[in-house]
């Protein structure tokens, strides 16, 4: 009998991890038994998580059960409703629609299939949609990488037939006298805004000011250095470093990073509304649903270690080269800057680099997260995959040179980048090492 009640005893948390697993498999869930972090967090599975008590309230409960067969119900209802409407005799409009209830359809299948992210707030169901549409846009990436750059250009032409037609060249760096009348066309510039609310978009992002300082002033190293391929890229001297980085770029980053600020500074408690009393408390409560549920400070500490070093660098490179493949897609493809695909393309980035970065951070800097979020994982693969859809549509494109200046100035920033390490965290330990050796025999 003893051996029996062991047995049961034993056999009762692996009957009981069963039950979790099956249930949290469709489980609108928020939360782990790693406290916030998902279970990819610590160890290798895709199974979803399960909700806690925490989350559990009676107002909002409903948007936290699961509905997958509702929701399974209410996609395929919509779809008969679009089987049955007659027939368009417009081929174009009828490829469109199916291709954006094809998204749709598989965004459905991701927000209540996919690894949730370390976010949580408005709901965990949001971000699993921003995973989709990640995973949606690399797909149309790797399509386009396996195109010619003629055959890519007639592509976006059936998407807006003004398109296919070669950018016109336009230049910022023809009138740099400081007069009037130079100072507010630049100032007065459809991009200036645009500037500003990106920087305050990339502050809520790396969430660290000098990281932000860093990433404006080498962005402005870019633009010098690659001016002979790219003529927006031609700018005046005040342009680059007053207008750009002492203005829009600051403004931008410091309405970001006070942002954070708020929030990390913010105490967060968070009440059900059913135990709100007031109206105004609820409704107050509501809008709250839309901020962070907690906040992660980050502390990047570039010179604290070389394993640090070697993150900020390489989230450094990844940011210049989103913003540079930007400039470089609309060239190639002959997309306006304004164009509504080049908005469509940083709202995007924006929504992925929220979680992305978020991922990435704890995973260069906990020691208990075994791998790499799948937010930061799609992330990298779609710019790395934009720098292959360049680099095969920009050969031949920028036959001329790059000037023996910038050729210069960048062996010597990379020496010095190579160099700073070396000393920084191998070099200088020994030597300290070595005088406190001394400093003892004495």
């Amino acid at each position: 009998m003893a051996d029996q009640h062991t047995t049961e005893a034993a056999a009762q948390p692996h009957l009981k991890s069963r039950q979790a697993s099956s249930a949290s498999s469709i489980s609108f869930a928020s939360e782990s038994s790693f406290g916030d972090k998902p279970e990819w967090f610590t160890k290798d599975t895709s199974v979803q998580y399960q909700k806690t008590s925490a989350e559990v309230d009676p107002a909002v409960g409903f948007f936290y059960t699961s509905r997958t067969l509702t929701i399974l119900g209410v996609m395929l209802l919509s779809l008969v409703y679009v089987a049955m409407t007659p027939e368009l005799d417009d081929t174009m409009t009828n490829v469109k629609i199916g291709v954006v209830a094809s998204i749709g359809v598989f965004c459905v299948f991701g927000m209540l299939q996919f690894r949730d992210s370390l976010l949580l707030r408005p709901h965990p169901a949001l971000w699993r949609v921003v995973l989709s549409l990640g995973v949606v846009y690399q797909l149309f990436l790797v399509f386009l990488l396996f195109q010619n750059k003629h055959d890519a250009r007639r592509f976006f032409t059936y998407l807006d037939p003004s398109l296919g037609i070669p950018l016109p060249e336009k230049s910022y760096g023809d009138a740099c006298e400081l007069t009037y009348d130079n100072v507010v066309s630049q100032v007065f510039d459809e991009f200036v805004l645009a500037h500003a609310l990106g920087w305050f978009c990339k502050a809520l992002i790396l969430r660290d000011y000098t990281f932000c300082w860093i990433l404006s002033v080498m962005f402005e190293v870019m633009e010098y250095s690659l001016s002979h391929q790219l003529n927006n890229f031609d700018e005046c001297w005040w342009d680059h470093w007053i207008l750009d980085v002492l203005i829009c770029n600051w403004l931008g980053m410091y309405l970001g990073v006070k942002t954070c600020e708020y929030f990390e500074m913010k105490q967060y408690s968070w009440q059900g509304l059913a135990e709100i009393p007031t109206f105004r408390g609820k409704m107050k409560r509501s809008i709250a649903q839309f901020t962070p549920k907690s906040w992660t400070k980050f502390e990047w500490d570039m010179t604290k270690s070389f394993k640090s070093y070697c993150t900020v660098l390489f989230v450094l490179t990844m940011f210049l080269i989103c913003e540079l493949n930007a400039f470089y897609l609309k060239t190639l493809l002959w997309i306006p800057p304004a164009h509504s695909i080049n908005v469509i393309r940083i709202l995007l980035y924006f929504m992925f680099g929220i979680p992305g970065v978020r991922e990435a951070y704890q995973y260069f800097h906990d020691v208990n997260c075994k791998r790499i979020g799948p937010q930061a994982w799609l992330l990298i693969g779609n710019i790395a995959t934009e720098v292959l859809i360049v680099c095969k549509f920009g050969q031949g494109e920028f036959p001329n040179p790059a000037p023996k200046e910038i050729v210069y100035f960048w062996v010597v920033f990379l020496s010095l980048l190579t160099a700073f390490p070396i000393y920084q965290f191998f070099l200088l330990p020994k030597l300290q090492d070595k005088s406190k050796g001394k400093l003892k025999a004495q």
